[in-house]
């Protein structure tokens, strides 16, 4: 275009008409014809400094870079909007009470009502304080959830009828929970029993730091809020159920109290499947430790300091920033070293001194590892893999090679957000013959 350009310029000058009028003329100029050179002089000028502008902008890097990092701010600035979006929404997702689980819980209650007769308590079992056995601890209010934890436990159990589950809900789950068992006993010859969290007397606030923290919030709550404007502030959702949740999560701390006879238990959350026999954990050394877990920890990543505030001098004198993290989910507990180290007083002393939250934000991880600091013996990893509610990419064959596989995360296998790559490990335990299982359409 250039090469053009400057032809037609060094052209111009020698077309015929311009020649003989402007150029090799003795006489006066023709005006017209002058104008006419002009203008087509003035357009080609005009066209040459638009080309070098186009040509300027196409090739000014300077330009470019920053146009380039001005898109990139943009789509950042989706990106990340686009992220908070989605989170919220699968944590809307994942703590909301899915239609199947509600109907499966109100079907269960119904059965309870109509046919009272069937329902009755047994007497407490012998089998349920027997040191011997194998002991399991399962803490929740999701009816199909333990029933897929204590049926993949007995599926790969070499000898059933020596395993003891002890299952704690809450009060309003508690009649949907024990009917379940009813209908659908355990296989195998294993023990189940059913309780609710005020079935252990001791559970009260005079005793629970955390119970004494829930009302008084709840006292706060009340006094700073109008009733008629409770409804208004979303916030107020994190009342809601807060004294059972929060208890059902907090009980995994009073296990010796709740089953004084027993030397050890193992503790599973709702949220796992067994792949594997599980007695070889009951035969582990703890070597005079309390807590036998895998440890989370990979470069910086899981270690102390992500969970405390290490600001807090009452942290900073008495942890190792560094320290590694461990998982809870299935934990092999030793109940008499735990009554021998008081592991549940320093637990309280702990809960008491966080009231105002500034040695850790929520949840009982954080407690947990302070409680446990130094009374923990590290497990091999494939006795428990974790991240099947949230990472994709785990590979198959630590899954398939793992006794214990656990959904933490928001993308719960009971979840219509739940991963497929990882929900079949989940949904080939569930009860499908039971009746109320199919009835309520829960599309496994």
């Amino acid at each position: 275009m250039f090469d053009d350009l400057a032809k037609n310029f060094s052209d111009i000058s020698s077309k015929p008409r311009y020649k003989s009028s402007l150029f090799e003329t003795d006489g006066s100029l023709d005006e017209d014809v002058l104008r006419q050179f002009e203008k087509e002089v003035k357009d080609r000028v005009k066209f040459a400094r638009l080309l070098m502008a186009e040509s300027k902008e196409n090739y000014d890097n300077q330009l470019k870079i920053q146009k380039l990092k001005d898109t990139i701010f943009a789509v950042s600035e989706l990106l990340g909007k686009a992220k908070k979006n989605g989170a919220f929404a699968s944590s809307i997702a994942a703590k909301s009470v899915p239609k199947s689980l509600h109907c499966l819980a109100m079907r269960l209650v119904e059965e309870r009502i109509s046919h009272p007769e069937k329902y009755k308590d047994d007497l407490p079992k012998s089998e349920f304080e027997d040191p011997d056995l194998y002991h399991y601890a399962i803490f929740s209010d999701n009816v199909i959830a333990v029933s897929v934890v204590v049926r993949s436990v007995v599926k790969n159990a070499e000898e059933p009828w020596k395993h003891v589950f002890h299952v704690v809900t809450d009060r309003m789950n508690l009649a949907a929970m024990k009917v379940w068992f009813r209908m659908r006993p355990v296989e195998g010859g294993a023990h189940m029993e059913v309780k609710a969290i005020e079935d252990y007397k001791f559970m009260n606030s005079a005793y629970v730091p955390v119970l004494r923290q829930i009302e008084s919030s709840k006292k706060k709550f009340y006094l700073e809020h109008k009733m008629e404007n409770a409804t208004k502030d979303g916030n107020n959702m994190k009342f809601r159920d807060l004294e059972h949740m929060s208890m059902l999560n907090h009980l995994r701390f009073y296990l010796p109290e709740m089953y004084p006879k027993l030397h050890k238990i193992l503790f599973l959350e709702d949220d796992v499947v067994v792949q594997k026999d599980l007695t070889g954990l009951w035969k582990i050394d703890l070597s005079g430790k309390v807590n036998g877990a895998v440890e989370t920890c990979f470069g910086s990543f899981h270690r102390f300091s992500q969970y405390l505030n290490f600001s807090n001098p009452l942290i900073r004198e008495r942890f190792n920033p560094k320290a590694c993290a461990w998982a809870y989910g299935m934990n092999i507990f030793d109940l008499d070293a735990w009554r021998r180290e008081q592991c549940t007083e320093m637990y309280h002393s702990w809960q008491n001194l966080n009231v105002d939250r500034t040695l850790w934000n929520s949840g009982t991880l954080p407690p947990g590892l302070m409680t446990f600091y130094s009374l923990t013996k590290s497990l091999d990893k494939s006795w428990h893999v974790l991240g099947l509610g949230y990472n994709p990419s785990i590979s198959m064959d630590v899954i398939n090679n793992a006794a214990v596989i656990h959904y933490n995360g928001n993308m719960k296998p009971w979840l219509d957000i739940a991963m497929i790559r990882y929900k079949n490990l989940w949904t080939k335990y569930v009860d499908n013959d039971m009746e109320f299982v199919q009835t309520c359409n829960f599309g496994v």
